[in-house]
């Protein structure tokens, strides 16, 4: 195997054994069963979402070079005014902080943490009886994508770690260097304003605090768990204490946009649901 694809069946392994575990200890075996029915229906209801998700994704991922360029001609060039904005805040946090725990710790938070983070949910909110709160996610998932992706390209900026190397260590690749040929695959060093890692995170922190009252074991778990994500972006020397408040500021955008855009009268359970009171309410007439 690989080096690549050993780094790829670690994450999977790790997230799918984590999802398993959350999926009983949160959702719980009798919502998983009941879930079970009618779940190709939830996942059609939800087809508008997931594919504008994917499409969004496919652009990133097809585009992402191309716009890498385009930035770098004609972006803003924003790496000198984010270091005169906070200097080496992110070199003292690392020099302050830093200890092997929290470098194992943090490393694995912005791997493993991060992708079960932001998959977990998806699960949990397919097991509800309504997908409002599914199609919500997924729409806030993609405003993050798109918006994000959009300001990578008008916003050229290199990370804490390529600016000050004399002063800022890669933590996440010395502590796991096989790490290096994942993220080479999906990020560029010059994608960090917005932190998307801090977006997502927070989107998906936001919407558990949010649904507390449907899951109300996964917020005391999905909070501290997203905000050790926004820390580890700084704590490893990737992202700028500017791009986290950024990230903040995106997720919190794209969460209130994306419970606009979601109306929950739209939910077509609840309108099936009320077609079979009509029908039944007729057939009792008769």
């Amino acid at each position: 195997m690989t080096p690549f694809l050993s780094v790829v069946a670690s994450v999977v392994a790790w997230v799918g054994a984590m999802l398993a575990a959350a999926s009983l200890a949160v959702v719980g075996p009798a919502r998983l069963r009941a879930a079970s029915r009618g779940l190709r229906d939830r996942i059609w209801d939800a087809r508008r979402a997931i594919a504008l998700l994917c499409v969004v994704l496919l652009a990133s991922a097809v585009g992402r070079g191309s716009l890498q360029a385009v930035s770098r001609l004609f972006g803003v060039q924003a790496t000198a005014l984010i270091y005169a904005l906070e200097g080496g805040f992110v070199a003292w946090v690392q020099a302050t902080f830093a200890t092997p725990a929290l470098t194992a710790y943090f490393s694995w938070v912005y791997v493993y943490g991060y992708a079960f983070l932001l998959s977990f949910p998806v699960i949990a909110y397919l097991a509800l009886p309504r997908t409002t709160a599914l199609r919500r996610l997924l729409v806030a998932y993609a405003l993050n994508y798109g918006i994000g992706l959009a300001l990578y390209t008008l916003v050229f900026a290199y990370g804490p770690r390529n600016v000050m190397p004399d002063m800022v260590t890669p933590l996440l690749f010395t502590n796991q260097p096989d790490v290096m040929l994942l993220a080479s695959e999906v990020n560029v060093n010059t994608n960090v304003f917005p932190s998307l890692h801090t977006s997502l995170a927070v989107t998906v922190g936001t919407f558990a605090v949010l649904t507390r009252e449907a899951f109300p074991r996964w917020t005391p778990l999905a909070v501290p768990l997203s905000l050790s994500v926004v820390v580890a972006t700084m704590y490893l020397g990737i992202h700028w204490l500017t791009d986290v408040v950024a990230g903040f500021a995106l997720a919190f955008g794209c969460v209130a946009l994306a419970y606009r855009l979601v109306d929950p009268r739209s939910d077509p359970v609840e309108s099936r649901r009320d077609a079979a009171e009509e029908r039944s309410e007729a057939g009792a007439d008769d």
